[in-house]
């Protein structure tokens, strides 16, 4: 009898630190620097990131500045709904505090003390410095605000679990660069930066292991489309990726959506092309350098 109640105990004591391991992790007041908010740069890295290809509730509106959500993603682990993002107070996210930001976007958890799933990058967005994230949400707060409640998501069993994420963002969420880019390269650091950073190529650029976490080791080699058939394309500087483009091809693609043979972007990167193509030359530029320097991957 005894023996069973040690093993009892020891079975809780294991269930406490597992539980308080994987809770939601959040920054303190004092981690937000002194910063001198800019929207200008908010409205950059909204449209680096597209923001609004996912979370627009007007698909179809030009700047895509209505941040309604309601768009449905469907992948292998269910149904996700893309949220209100826009300042309304009730709907959106109007009520938040600059830390409620940063903390979701860094460490992606919710004010109200919940993991927000990762279909959510903010494994990527936490690479973002906190004064760019600042500013961006400086920006989101001179948008229309937008009263739409958008439903939950409808996931599979285990994923269903929230609880389960903080074990998941212990196995996948790192906050360091995948790639290493020369200090003394201003263009590189800078490309890294919006590539692995607000621009999230990797989530769809690279393939997933069981769990959905990133594989690093074959960094945007192409994979199996999250959200149907296919697959998205290599993007490394390999045979079977870019290896035929230079970094200009690279710039132009993304400033007009046209490929160095004649043909014209399709799918899903028809949004992301049209958000670069409001990027500044040099971002464009930084951005054709980072996939031309990085290990071309079959």
């Amino acid at each position: 009898m005894k023996r069973l109640i040690v093993v009892m105990v020891l079975i809780m004591a294991a269930f406490v630190l597992v539980m308080l391991a994987t809770r939601p992790a959040y920054l303190q007041s004092g981690a937000l620097p002194q910063h001198e908010l800019d929207p200008a740069n908010g409205q950059r890295l909204f449209y680096a990131g597209g923001c609004g290809s996912c979370h627009s509730s007007e698909p179809e509106e030009a700047d895509q500045v209505l941040l309604g959500g309601g768009l449905h993603m469907e992948t292998p682990f269910g149904l996700f709904r893309v949220p209100n993002i826009s300042p309304d107070p009730t709907s959106g996210i109007g009520s938040w505090s600059m830390l409620d930001f940063v903390n979701a976007m860094q460490l992606g958890s919710s004010p109200d003390g919940r993991h927000y799933y990762p279909a959510f990058p903010f494994t990527s967005y936490s690479r973002m410095r906190i004064e760019d994230l600042m500013d961006l949400k400086s920006y989101l707060d001179t948008l229309a605000p937008v009263d739409r409640v958008t439903a939950g998501h409808d996931l599979k069993f285990p994923w269903n679990i929230r609880a389960g994420i903080g074990l998941w963002k212990l196995l996948n969420l790192d906050s360091s660069f995948v790639t290493s880019a020369s200090g003394d390269d201003e263009l590189l650091e800078s490309g890294r930066y919006l590539v692995e950073g607000p621009g999230h190529c990797g989530e769809c650029h690279t393939p997933r292991n069981l769990m959905g976490g990133l594989d690093n080791t074959r960094w945007l080699a192409g994979a199996p489309n999250p959200e149907g058939e296919g697959r998205i394309p290599n993007i490394t500087p390999h045979k079977k990726g870019l290896s035929g483009w230079d970094e200009g091809d690279i710039e132009y693609y993304l400033a007009s959506g046209f490929t160095p043979d004649f043909d014209s972007v399709g799918g899903s990167m028809v949004k992301v092309q049209e958000n670069m193509a409001r990027l500044s030359e040099e971002d464009r530029a930084a951005i054709a350098a980072y996939l031309k320097s990085i290990p071309p991957l079959d």
